[in-house]
């Protein structure tokens, strides 16, 4: 079984460091982009397992982003999940609306995000089962 392809679009190269070493850890193949633009351009040629998106990407926000993925055919279908430090209330509500399948809060908690990326990897199999 080969592992399992996330696409990390994050700009903060310190936040993208430690979600890919937690991840490649915990066993995961991880793909790497700085923009919404350069994400959404490898979510269509790489077709991921799941996205884990930064909601405050400069130019292109992970929200708007989001929005292109979900109209894709290529992409529509992929999990979508907000990586974001907007925490704050009706953010979540927000993120959701928007087309997220899930959301984690940064600064994330080195012991638990393998385990959640986990989850909403488990949850997206068994939806398309």
């Amino acid at each position: 079984m080969t592992a399992e392809r996330i696409l990390i679009i994050e700009d903060t190269q310190m936040n993208m460091e430690l979600a890919t070493d937690l991840l490649e850890v915990a066993g995961y193949k991880v793909l790497q982009a700085e923009t919404a633009e350069t994400g959404i351009e490898m979510a269509r040629t790489e077709a991921p397992d799941l996205i884990l998106m930064d909601i405050g990407l400069p130019r292109m926000d992970g929200l708007t982003a989001t929005g292109i993925l979900r109209q894709d055919p290529l992409t529509k279908d992929i999990p979508i999940i907000a990586l974001t430090s907007h925490a704050m209330k009706g953010d979540r509500k927000r993120t959701m609306a928007a087309g997220c399948s899930g959301y984690i809060t940064k600064p994330i908690d080195t012991r638990e995000f393998p385990k959640l990326v986990g989850h909403f990897l488990e949850s997206s199999a068994r939806g398309r089962r």
